[in-house]
């Protein structure tokens, strides 16, 4: 049951705390603290999170320094700064893109967990 972004947290808008959102949910404004997201998770360009990110998916295009653990994907588009640790079992990282940090990407295979750890600065 997707229906798009059910959650906005808009420009010009500062929040801090814990948030848990059930489905998806869009930041161009400033988010400190965590974040528990059902999901997607959007950063938009302009958007800033400083905190710990819980989701299904996300789509990173602002600047995020924390941590991120995605069930599933996660995409660190253009605009995107990074820094900290992130978790995910794919990922995309479009040139471009500013990223300092370690990555740790899992996929079940036949009961095995196979990880992969890199350490790296790429700047555009």
């Amino acid at each position: 049951m997707k229906e798009g972004i059910m959650n906005v947290i808009g420009k010009g808008t500062k929040v801090e705390g814990k948030f848990v959102v059930q489905g998806s949910i869009r930041v161009d404004g400033e988010v400190k603290g965590e974040v528990f997201a059902t999901d997607l998770f959007v950063l938009g360009k302009e958007g800033k999170m400083n905190g710990n990110l819980k989701t299904k998916n996300a789509s990173i295009s602002g600047t995020f320094e924390g941590t991120i653990d995605a069930d599933g994907k996660v995409e660190l588009l253009q605009s995107a700064i990074f820094k900290g640790e992130l978790t995910c079992k794919k990922l995309v990282i479009e040139e471009g893109v500013t990223f300092d940090g370690n990555i740790s990407m899992t996929e079940e295979k036949g009961g095995k967990a196979g990880r992969e750890k890199t350490r790296r600065t790429e700047e555009g």
